[in-house]
This record gives structure tokens, C-alpha cells and sequence, in this order.
């Protein structure tokens, strides 16, 4: 399967990630080539990808957020949770994993693959159903970070049991959840999964009940509940405060 990546930020990590095949750049007519573009360019003619120049009503029926360029490039390389266990071995340090339970929206999905990427994550898993995957709109939501990111699609229920076996904390987001800050952030410091549920219904029965911890963050405005991408960002770094500072 073949798409096309949009954006300057999404194609540069995708040939900077080198995790998938590529086949071709498409840069708009007329388009000034200098900044991220330039480095585009260059990294494509390192490694002989063909460059078209082409009108840019073609890249607008792509998106409208191509910023003059898009990538040709095969499917998302998804991978096994052993991948992401193994990731955590190789950089010698505690198990840090976000799990989504049918997210549904592509600039939650891209935000949250971004912030753990930032934070420091081994891995994401989603499930193989009914949520969304890594779409070229995810990538583009992502800034990027989805091509460096190691994302497993997998039954979320063995894959908490999994992690468990592997010594994990597994701590979902639930509005009735015990406050984040209330003499319960130890399991934040160690080996840990964090659970973020979807837009609408949070997380499934079946998936929170396999949760060792639910929690929520503290709320003072009228608001009831935050978003869930910013809820889950929140909480990835507050995690990394705790790995990091404790």
C-alpha cells in the first residue's frame, strides 16, 4: 500500500526516520525551496529519490496543509510490543508505554504519539479495531513524531497482561478515578503503561477493569473533564517529572 505524506515537518522525519519505503517527492511549482524545504531536498537526492516539481493544485487535493510538498511513501510500519519491550532493554531504563483505547480522532492521536515522542515513550499501543491508525493526517497532526515513534496494534487486554509480566504499573485516566497528587504518584515512577481512553466514552469496561490505578487530574475551573489528548499529554509528563526527579 502506497500514500502520500504532507508537510514539511511530517516528510522531513519520514526520510530522516528511514522506517519506510519511498518512492517519490513532490514539491509544488514555484514554491521557494530554502529552510526545512531545502534539507528535504537534499535528503532525497542523498538518496536518489526522484524529485518532481509539480502544480500545486495537485498537492491541494491532498490537503490544505501540504506546504508545498508531499512524500509518496509504503504503509505505516507498525510493530510487535516485543519491539517496544525490547526498545526499553536497549535504552536501559524503566518501562514507559502509552496505551489507547479507541481514540478515534486523528489530532488526538497525532498530539499524543507527539508528546510521548517528546517524553521519552518506548512505545504506543492501539488497538487492531475500531480506532483510528496512523493515517497520513495522523503523521501531519504528529508533526513527525509518529515516523520515529514504535507503534504496536494488539487486543489491549493481553497486551496490559503482557506488560504486567514485565513488571509495569498500569494506570488508566477515569474521571472517577483517585486525584493524581493524592499520595499516589510512586506508580508514576517506575515501569509504567499509561491508559488513555477515547473522546466519548473514556476507557472500555473490560480495559479499565486490567488497570492497576485510575486517576485523574484535579480540576478547579466549570469544565468537567479535559480533552482527552491534553488530559493524556498532561499525564506523560508528569510521569517524566517523576521518572526523572524522584
Amino acid at each position: 500500500m502506497k500514500e502520500f505524506i504532507y508537510g514539511r515537518n511530517p516528510v522531513y522525519e519520514s526520510l530522516r526516520a528511514k522506517r519506510r519505503d519511498v518512492f517519490r517527492l513532490q514539491v509544488a511549482e514555484g514554491v521557494q525551496e530554502k529552510g526545512r524545504l531545502t534539507e528535504i531536498v537534499h535528503l532525497s537526492q542523498q538518496r536518489k529519490i526522484q524529485v518532481e516539481r509539480v502544480p500545486r493544485a495537485r498537492l491541494d487535493k491532498l490537503s490544505d496543509s501540504h506546504q508545498g510538498v508531499a512524500l509518496e511513501v509504503s504503509g505505516y510500519p507498525y510493530i510487535t510490543l516485543d519491539d517496544i519491550l525490547e526498545n526499553a532493554q536497549k535504552r536501559g531504563e524503566p518501562l514507559f508505554v502509552l496505551i489507547l483505547d479507541t481514540l478515534q480522532n486523528p489530532q488526538n492521536l497525532g498530539t499524543l504519539i507527539r508528546t510521548g515522542e517528546a517524553v521519552g515513550i518506548h512505545g504506543v499501543v492501539i488497538p487492531t479495531h475500531r480506532a483510528a491508525e496512523i493515517t497520513p493526517a495522523v503523521v501531519s497532526a504528529s508533526a513527525g513524531a509518529s515516523e520515529h515513534m514504535l507503534i504496536a496494534q494488539s487486543n489491549l487486554v493481553q497486551a496490559i497482561a503482557d506488560l504486567k509480566e514485565a513488571g509495569a504499573w498500569v494506570v488508566g485516566l477515569d474521571q472517577n478515578g483517585d486525584l493524581v497528587g493524592a499520595s499516589n504518584d510512586s506508580p508514576l515512577q517506575g515501569a509504567l503503561a499509561v491508559v488513555v481512553g477515547s473522546e466519548g466514552e473514556g476507557i472500555r469496561p473490560l480495559v479499565k477493569s486490567k488497570c492497576d490505578l485510575l486517576l485523574r487530574l484535579p480540576m478547579r475551573g466549570q469544565i468537567e473533564s479535559l480533552n482527552a489528548a491534553v488530559a493524556g499529554s498532561v499525564v506523560l509528563y508528569l510521569a517524566y517529572l517523576a521518572r526523572h526527579h524522584s
